[in-house]
C-alpha cells in the first residue's frame, strides 16, 4: 500500500523543511511525500532543498517551464520526495492540485508545522487498513499542541458527529479516487475540507472507519481559527449543514449544540488547564 503525504505551503520559512524531515522518520517506507508550494517568494522551498541533500538524497530531476518548477528527490531506502512550486489560489485549491500529482493508495494532508504523533503511525495505519479494507476514508484522534492533550474521536462516525465537526484533517486518510469525482469546493475558504467530509458521508455513503490510533499533532491557530474568519467559519458551517442535511435536522443538532453548551465545552477543551481532564472524560464517552 502507498501513501501521499501531501504537504501544501506558502511562505513557510523553516516549518516546511521542518514537517517534511519529521515525515521522513516514519519506519514505514512505502510512501512518497508530495510538497505543493504557491510560488513563495520567500526562501522555505531551498531551504527544504538544501535540507534534503544534507540528508543523504540526491536531486534526481529539476524542471522548469513559466512560472512552475519541479523538484524530485531521492534516497536508496527512503521515500521520494516532490515538490512542485505553481501558483495556486488557495490552500484547498493547492490540495486538489496535489492529489491531482499524487500516486498513493491514500492520501494525508500534513501542514506546515504540524507532525505525526510517532514514527510508527504509517506502519500502524496501514495494518488497520490492510485488517480492514472496505473504507474509503480512514480517520484516528489528533494531539493539540496547544492544549497539551490528544483528542480523542469517536468510533463511528454519525449524523449528530457530522454536524458538530469531522476529525482534524491531520488525522485522516483518504481514498485518492475520491478526488475523481469531485474534489474541495474552493468557494469554501475555511470549510472546505468539512464539505468534502459531509459530501462523501451523505452522497455517496462512506463511513469512515475508526483507526484507533493517535495519527498527528497538529499546532492550531492556523486561518481557520483568526478572529477575522471566525464569523466566516460559522457562515460556511451553517450553509454546509442545510445543504446536507436540510434545514430542519440542521435546526435540530443546533439546538442541541446549544443546550449542552457546545461553545463552553469548546473553550474548556482547548485551556490546557481543563483539557485534560475534560478529554480524558470525553475519551471514556466515546469508549
Amino acid at each position: 500500500m502507498l501513501f501521499t503525504v501531501i504537504t501544501v505551503s506558502f511562505k513557510a520559512g523553516n516549518k516546511l523543511k521542518d514537517t517534511v524531515l519529521d515525515i521522513l522518520k516514519q519506519d514505514y517506507v512505502n510512501y512518497e511525500i508530495l510538497v505543493k508550494d504557491g510560488n513563495s517568494a520567500d526562501d522555505s522551498v531551498p531551504l527544504l532543498c538544501d535540507a534534503l541533500e544534507e540528508a543523504g538524497f540526491t536531486q534526481t530531476k529539476q524542471e522548469e517551464k513559466e512560472n512552475a518548477k519541479f523538484f524530485l528527490f531521492e534516497k536508496k531506502s527512503s521515500p521520494r520526495v516532490r515538490i512542485y512550486c505553481e501558483k495556486d489560489s488557495g490552500i484547498y485549491d493547492a490540495m486538489n492540485h496535489a492529489v491531482a500529482k499524487a500516486e498513493g493508495n491514500f492520501v494525508i494532508f500534513m501542514n506546515c508545522g504540524d507532525r505525526f504523533y510517532e514514527d510508527t503511525v504509517l506502519s500502524k495505519t496501514a495494518q488497520r487498513i490492510a485488517a480492514k479494507p472496505d473504507r474509503r476514508i480512514y480517520y484516528g484522534d489528533a494531539f493539540f499542541c496547544k492544549a497539551g492533550e490528544i483528542i480523542s474521536q469517536p468510533k463511528e462516525i454519525t449524523e449528530s458527529v457530522c454536524y458538530r465537526h469531522m476529525p482534524n484533517h491531520q488525522a485522516c486518510f483518504f481514498d485518492r479516487t475520491l478526488w475523481e469525482k469531485q474534489g474541495f469546493q474552493t468557494k469554501y475558504r475555511i470549510r472546505a475540507d468539512y464539505d468534502f467530509f459531509l459530501r462523501n458521508y451523505f452522497e455517496e455513503g462512506i463511513r469512515p472507519g475508526y483507526l484507533d490510533l493517535c495519527v498527528s499533532a497538529y499546532e492550531g491557530g492556523g486561518y481557520s481559527e483568526t478572529k477575522e474568519n471566525r464569523k466566516r467559519d460559522k457562515e460556511e458551517h451553517r450553509e454546509i449543514v442545510v445543504h446536507y442535511m436540510g434545514r430542519k435536522r440542521a435546526d435540530h443538532y443546533r439546538r442541541i449544540m446549544i443546550l449542552t453548551l457546545q461553545p463552553l465545552r469548546t473553550w474548556i477543551a482547548q485551556k490546557s488547564i481543563f483539557a485534560g481532564a475534560y478529554n480524558s472524560l470525553k475519551k471514556k464517552l466515546y469508549r
